[in-house]
């Protein structure tokens, strides 16, 4: 969420050249000024985040770290976002072709939902456990991300970048008090790991800190002048800026904000909550499903995949409750058989090996970009889920499926491996994010985008082609898979549960924990993830049941003519979008098939 950091430094032009010239009827055709609308937003786009441009690979702006945490910087977004929303509507939609009707559509939406969330109070929390500046800063800093360190600019750009942070965490300490002083606070759990991430940045020695580490890896073609002056800006920076920053968020958290924040798990005990909640259904959905809907489909995905789980369990033989099955499955050392993190990545190698031959039965599209399979970093692994970073759209930096072993002799095989891959690898993100940002036809906003509905409804889809893929295939996979079927139905219920009808942290571990196999650690680092993160854990659910219920859908209405790789190509080729967008995108696909 998508979710970045930024500070001004000077008045920031919006517009490479005057809104009036791109506009006027005389100069082009609806669809040129559309294309012009489009480019100059993604170029204001990139200045406005640089962190994002980052991300995907646009390094003109390595340098910067804009401060989003100041009311003129919300303020700036808003008349970014209005200006643009107002140069759509003066372009006539009726004159455009289909798929530039598509984009002016997604574009609407984007920005009409990017203005409505800046209304909101959430800036008063700026950052938890789960998403922060200052974890974002470590992965860069530690020179195995985004950021790039292959040239003596590159070297520079970080420490421009950086030396910006103490500005930007001053910034955010000012809004976590002024959320303190109004009850928009966050839950004292979160507090609670917050800080502990903050203080493994705290080091006396610079040497040791993560963010040495470029200097550990200087290119051998650097000067032996530049080497010696980046070593020593790289200590200054890390001594003077970074570490006592990262100590004073540290202690402010601890000392001064942990006694206000709140004893509560669920976003509507703030002020304003409800309407927040609200707000991120409607914006992690692409619906307009209310949180009571979305429960109740909750409610009853959790019993049809329990009975399905329940069908498993008599399979295999076990006579006993369902709960009992799942402690057997956790108790068993032969279900355990790793001794080292290489052999549990061994495995995810081994289960790409096994869908690789049927993929082109699924997909006639298959990225160009490179796939690597990691162990995740050792400070974040903690509070870490498995996840895929994307790569850049040159392949100059690969799609990674990162994966936490906190102990690979506690890993689990029967704790859905084949399912999480086909989620977060091969088909899942690696396929929907890297064919997006390859195609080239697509304007930029849309080859980056990401409707989290849609990414995440997508890869919880494909764990349902596991049988088509050549896995499954004995009943210990089959309840890993339905566990994470399950795990996404429960978010339905807890997510809901917990922002909107009272529902305890405690109650919602026990309900995940009497209704799927996972330990209480587990357990309980979902739903705090789900309380940092209101309504993001609903986009999986929702997202894969849509895209089911379109395959049933043309299967019924196309009869022979429907080709199911077909249907997946056309899936990922527009990119992600809306849910209801989407729909009426693959409806007149289907009326073409006929």
């Amino acid at each position: 969420m998508t979710r970045f950091f930024t500070i001004l430094l000077a008045v920031w032009c919006l517009t490479a050249y005057p809104a009036e010239a791109q506009l006027s009827p005389g100069n082009s055709t609806s669809a040129a000024l559309l294309t012009g609308l489009f480019n100059d937003y993604w170029e204001g786009r990139a200045r406005l985040f640089p962190l994002v441009a980052t991300s995907q690979g646009d390094n003109r702006y390595n340098d910067r770290l804009p401060n989003d945490q100041t009311r003129a910087f919300r303020q700036q977004q808003i008349r970014f976002y209005r200006r643009y929303l107002n140069d759509l509507l003066n372009i006539d939609r009726a004159r455009l072709r289909a798929d530039d009707k598509l984009s002016y559509d997604i574009f609407q939406y984007e920005m009409r939902s990017r203005i409505e969330g800046l209304r909101l109070n959430t800036w008063m929390m700026p950052f938890a456990q789960f998403y922060s500046l200052p974890t974002t800063l470590s992965q860069l800093g530690a020179g195995t991300g985004a950021q790039p360190f292959r040239t003596v600019r590159d070297y520079d750009n970080w420490l421009a970048r950086v030396g910006r942070f103490p500005v930007w965490a001053d910034s955010a300490i000012g809004n976590f008090r002024q959320g303190a002083r109004t009850g928009v606070v966050l839950p004292r759990v979160l507090v609670l790991k917050m800080v502990p991430q903050l203080q493994a940045q705290v080091t006396a020695d610079a040497t040791k800190s993560l963010f040495y580490g470029p200097i550990t890896r200087l290119p051998a073609n650097f000067s032996e002048a530049d080497r010696a002056r980046l070593t020593a800006a790289y200590q200054q920076a890390i001594a003077s800026q970074l570490v006592p920053t990262y100590r004073k968020l540290a202690e402010f958290l601890q000392t001064e904000y942990l006694p206000r924040a709140r004893p509560t798990a669920g976003l509507a005990d703030v002020p304003g909550g409800t309407e927040m909640y609200r707000y991120n259904v409607r914006l992690m959905t692409t619906t307009e499903r209310t949180p009571e809907a979305i429960y109740q489909t909750g409610l009853a995905e959790v019993k049809r995949i329990r009975a399905a789980m329940e069908a498993v369990k008599k399979q295999t033989g076990y006579k006993g409750s369902l709960s009992g099955f799942f402690n057997s499955l956790a108790s068993n050392s032969k279900y355990t058989p790793y001794k080292s993190p290489e052999e549990v990545l061994k495995a995810f190698r081994g289960i790409q090996a096994r869908i690789t031959p049927s993929l082109p039965r699924l997909f006639g599209l298959a990225p160009k970009s490179p796939f690597e399979i990691r162990q995740t970093e050792a400070f974040r692994a903690a509070t870490a889920s498995a996840e895929y970073n994307r790569g850049t759209p040159d392949g100059s930096r690969p799609g990674i499926f990162y994966v936490p072993i906190l102990d690979a002799t506690k890993f689990n095989v029967t704790s859905g491996m084949e399912s999480l891959f086909l989620h977060e690898a091969i088909p899942g993100h690696h396929y929907q994010l890297s064919l997006q940002q390859e195609n080239t036809g697509l304007p930029k906003f849309r080859r980056f985008a990401s409707y989290p509905a849609f990414s995440e409804g997508w890869a919880l889809y494909c764990e349902s082609l596991g049988k088509e893929l050549g896995l499954y295939t004995d009943p210990y996979q089959r309840i890993g898979a339905l566990g994470d079927e399950m795990h996404r139905a429960l978010r339905l219920v807890v997510d809901v549960g917990l922002h909107a009808k009272g529902l305890s942290r405690e109650q919602a571990i026990d309900y995940m924990m009497a209704n799927e196999p996972i330990s209480e650690q587990a357990a309980t680092a979902e739903i705090e993830r789900y309380m940092a993160l209101p309504g993001q854990a609903l986009a999986y659910k929702t997202g894969a049941l849509k895209l089911s219920e379109l395959r049933t859908r043309y299967e019924k209405q196309l009869g022979p003519k429907f080709n199911l790789r077909v249907f997946h190509d056309e899936i990922l080729a527009g990119g992600s979008m809306p849910l209801a967008i989407l729909e009426r995108r693959m409806d007149a696909w289907a009326a073409r098939q006929r």
